[in-house]
């Protein structure tokens, strides 16, 4: 791949546009499509040896990346249900708008405050017996430590032969002790257990959008729904191509006369509202939730519809020129046609934003080559 190609430049010398449609597929699905010129003699009579208008581009170094854009809406996210546990009445609700806090009362069951834990486990049993192990008590250690709490040390558990160690934290002496000093901050019996419903975990810090009960109701029904705190943007992707977007990745979002950058916060499990079908099939959509990374950005915005770039791959400081700059070799493969100088065949690798990356011997940046007119 290292020689000239100058035993396979084509006859005549003439440069014609040939739509030959170069299909890159790279991570969420982006595609390229190339007008690859090419070199040909078949054509006969004046216009055949009319001289060529050249025009001509430099060989750029650049990072090169596929990326999708898809419309998303700016608001507080999809609303999620929160439903109470254990017995009891609902003596008082927090009101629309309310933003919840790590160990504060969210709303009081038989007058009794009920405060939030945030974790991925909810309180599913009765935490009393000294020894039990469990999620559920790593959310109430976690908890207790960001309040603040001495919660002493997680005992070394050795695995046993042939067994394997149950997952979470242990419900140690030291614990209970913590959560008994947190109760009595809280004004409840200072019991140093725990019973289902007396605390209620959710996923992180939330913004009440919607009250589902009223005092008096039972505490074991659907009772409020939320939102996230922060502005975020619902982006609807195709089933497809979503499976290369992750959390953590970062994002461009195009603003009224700016970008900004986000990141991808979450991906639902469940097909979008605007799923469906068409004459192409299944239209299924996953929403990602992105957030911006500077909530000033977005302040000023109420909702709105917002574009929003997912970067699936990226190649870093390669050689690019544009695509009209390819020479199809009869031979098969691709070559570039410097201003002064022979053909010189090159490897392609990724197709983007009309430009392809190029590589091979005799290449340099600044190299001006010829582009298709």
């Amino acid at each position: 791949m290292a020689e000239h190609a100058t035993s396979r430049k084509p006859r005549g010398g003439r440069r014609v546009g040939l739509a030959t449609a170069l299909v890159a597929t790279a991570g969420v699905g982006m595609i390229g499509v190339a007008a690859v010129a090419q070199r040909s003699s078949d054509e006969t009579g004046p216009q055949a040896h009319a001289a060529p208008s050249v025009q001509s581009a430099k060989v750029v170094r650049r990072d090169l990346s596929n990326s999708l854009t898809e419309p998303g809406n700016l608001g507080f996210g999809p609303a999620k249900q929160l439903k109470g546990n254990g017995p009891g009445t609902l003596t008082k609700l927090p009101s629309n708008g309310t933003e919840t806090a790590r160990g504060k009362a969210l709303y009081r069951v038989d007058d009794k405050p009920v405060p939030v834990f945030y974790g991925d486990t909810p309180f599913f049993r009765d935490l009393k017996k000294i020894g039990l192990v469990g999620n559920d008590v790593s959310v109430l250690r976690t908890n207790l430590a960001a309040l603040g709490y001495d919660v002493g040390e997680e005992p070394v558990v050795r695995r046993s032969a042939g067994r394997n160690l149950e997952p979470g934290a242990t419900f140690t002496v030291s614990l209970a002790a913590a959560l008994k000093k947190w109760q009595q901050q809280m004004g409840v019996e200072p019991t140093g257990t725990l019973k289902v419903g007396a605390v209620i975990v959710l996923p992180g810090p939330v913004r009440v959008s919607e009250l589902k009960a009223q005092v008096g109701d039972p505490v074991a029904e659907d009772i409020l729904s939320y939102v996230s705190p922060k502005k975020v943007i619902t982006v609807p992707v195709d089933a497809q191509q979503v499976s290369s977007i992750k959390p953590g990745d970062a994002v461009t979002i195009t603003l009224p006369g700016a970008k900004a950058p986000g990141m991808v916060t979450s991906i639902s499990h469940a097909p979008s509202d605007e799923s469906g079908q068409s004459d192409a099939g299944d239209t299924s959509k996953i929403d990602v939730t992105v957030l911006p990374k500077r909530a000033a950005d977005v302040a000023s915005l109420d909702e709105a519809d917002l574009p929003v770039e997912f970067v699936s791959e990226i190649h870093k400081n390669v050689l690019t020129v544009p695509i009209g700059a390819l020479v199809a070799l009869s031979g098969g493969g691709f070559a570039v046609q410097p201003v002064s100088g022979e053909f010189l065949r090159v490897r392609t690798g990724m197709f983007a934003i009309g430009l392809v990356e190029i590589s091979g011997p005799g290449l340099t940046e600044g190299l001006a080559v010829v582009v298709a007119s």
